[in-house]
Order: structure tokens, then sequence, then C-alpha cells
């Protein structure tokens, strides 16, 4: 017997119009036996079409997409519409409410479970119920982030690929649609269980992407994924007769494959970067030095690049433990051909 998920909501999925309710996980604490989380969904929905998934705030201090999927909540008119849109604004709700990475009810990541266990904890219920719930629903599913309290990013579009030549490069087609700056292919395997392996699995265009970071709203970040969700919206043809905004027609695209595009903290202490974002970078170059102030006769010590490659991501946060991602860099892709 297929298991079922535990998650239950009063939406209709295949009414039509406007519902904005909740995505009801039960959470039996002390404080409340019969209790649920209410993570906010809705369904924006006009006779037949595609359907979209959008989701944000799968790490709760990743703000761009949730403030985005909040006002597409509150504007998406029913009737200009063709199609469904699912819309989860803040998924990680608790870890979006703690201003937190993972989930404070079970300290797990979300974006590192799935496909999620549902019998498992509060997290992997989650991840269990979008990824064999929603998903199946959806022609693409969007997973919006940042680079949250500890990163800061340049923006891209981003995804995984699939070995399916039809879905890589209808996904590779939406990438471009969102007319995201550059475009990254993450070939890596460290950051696997994420929600784009369920989306492969699924069998669907499974788009990621960051725009911002450091714990902060950019403001550049909000308007890049505005444009990124209205483009989408045109581009699956949920909406029509509208100009998409094409202002990187010619974005790059790059990849990130494996520990070698990682920089990390040698040892405790404060982190002083040497390169900005968006500098390209040498092998054997200095990244930054990492201070010890609670021994100042110690010099600092010097992290540095393993390859050459462009800096597209740096730690926000000075204060530094061994083992921290300080920067990381992407390359040209050298992947099979995407047509």
């Amino acid at each position: 017997m297929k298991p079922r998920s535990r998650l239950w909501t009063e939406i209709d999925f295949d009414r039509d119009g406007k519902q904005v309710g909740a995505l009801n996980l039960p959470h039996s604490v002390t404080r409340s036996a019969y209790g649920v989380v209410p993570i906010p969904l809705a369904v924006v929905k006009n006779g037949d079409g595609p359907t979209l998934l959008f989701m944000a705030g799968n790490h709760g201090d990743e703000y761009e997409g949730q403030v985005v999927l909040g006002e597409l909540i509150r504007s998406l008119d029913p009737a200009r519409i063709r199609g469904r849109v699912i819309i989860l604004p803040a998924v990680n709700l608790p870890a979006a409410k703690a201003h937190m990475r993972v989930s404070p009810l079970d300290g797990l990541n979300l974006n590192r479970v799935f496909p999620g266990d549902p019998a498992g904890q509060p997290t992997e219920q989650l991840a269990f119920h979008i990824s064999s719930i929603l998903m199946p629903m959806a022609d693409a599913f969007i997973d919006i982030h940042a680079g949250g309290s500890s990163l800061d990013y340049l923006p891209f579009v981003s995804f995984r690929l699939s070995g399916d030549a039809d879905l890589d490069r209808r996904t590779l087609a939406a990438a471009r649609a969102t007319d995201a700056p550059r475009i990254v292919i993450w070939r890596n395997k460290e950051a696997s269980g994420n929600s784009s392996d369920s989306a492969l699995a699924n069998r669907i265009v499974g788009l990621g992407g960051e725009w911002g970071g450091a714990g902060v709203v950019s403001p550049a970040g909000v308007e890049l994924v505005t444009r990124e969700v209205a483009n989408l919206l045109g581009h699956f043809g949920l909406t029509t007769g509208e100009a998409r905004s094409r202002h990187h027609p010619d974005a790059p695209l790059i990849e990130i494959r494996d520990s070698t595009y990682y920089v990390y903290a040698p040892h405790d202490g404060v982190f002083v970067p040497e390169r900005d974002l968006g500098a390209e970078v040498k092998q054997g170059e200095v990244a930054g030095a990492v201070h010890t102030p609670e021994h100042p006769d110690r010099p600092p010590s010097l992290a540095h690049f393993k390859r050459d490659g462009l800096l597209v991501c740096k730690r926000a946060i000075g204060r530094v433990e061994a083992g921290d991602c300080l920067m990381h860099l992407a390359t040209p892709y050298a992947g099979p051909a995407l047509g």
C-alpha cells in the first residue's frame, strides 16, 4: 500500500478561482496535544492548463521569494490565467518565523531530507507531502532560494541534470525564460536530498536559484524574483499577451561540480575575505585570512582557492568555525549538450 501523507488542507485543488488557506502539518506537543502547524498555501486556478508549483522559505532565513510569492497571491487574478498556480510562500514556516535555516521543530534542513518520510520528523513529513502529493500535480516546480544568514550570492537560476535529454532541454528553456543574469547547473552531490532531486524523480521541470543572501532582503533580488515569476507564468502559457522582459538574453551557462569549487575555514576565528563576489580567481590565490583574536600572538591562516573560477558565493558572517564554507566558485558549463 502506498504511504499516505499526514498533512491535510481544506483547499480544493480542482476548483476554479483563488483559494488562500493552509497546509496543516500535525504537531503534537505539550502545549497542544492535537495541534497543527498551518503552512500558508494558495491555489489560483482557471480552467484546464498547465500547473506551476512555486515555493519559497525552504530555508527560513531566505526572504526574497517569501516576499514575492506573497505579493503573487494577492495580485494574481484567476481571470487572467489559464491553468493552475500552487503557491507555498513560506513552506518551512517554523524556520521562517525563527529566522533560521533549519526547522526549530526538529533541527532538520528541509532541503536535505527529500523525498521525505510520511512517518518521520515534521520536516520529513513536509518533504514527503511536497514530493509525493504536490509535485505530481505540477508540470514545473520552482524553489526560490537566497544565501540565508551565512552566505551571499551572485543571483542565478539553477537546475540539476536528469539524464533525460528532452526534460533537460525543457528545463534549460525554462531557466532561460526567467531572464536570470546567469544559469547554474549543479553537478555536485554534496546537497543530495534537496527539492530538485524530487522534481527529477517526478519527471517535471525543476528550477532553483539564489537571489540574495546575508539574511536580509535585497531590493534587487526582489525585482529579479518578481521578473522570474512573471516570465515563467508566460513561458508555460498560463498568461498571454503580456510582454516578458529580456535583460539577459545571453546569460552564461555555468556549473558547480565538486569539493574543489569550495573554500573552507581551516580553524575557528574571524574571516577576512580577499576577493569580492563576481571576481575571476585563479587556483592557489588567497581567498582570505582567518584570524584568531583569542590568540593574538598567532598569525592569521590563509585559505586558498583550489581551482580557477568565478566567485559566486561568499560568507556573510565574520566569525567562523573550522569547516565553515567561506566561498565557492563556478566554472563554464562543460557537460553534455543540452540543445
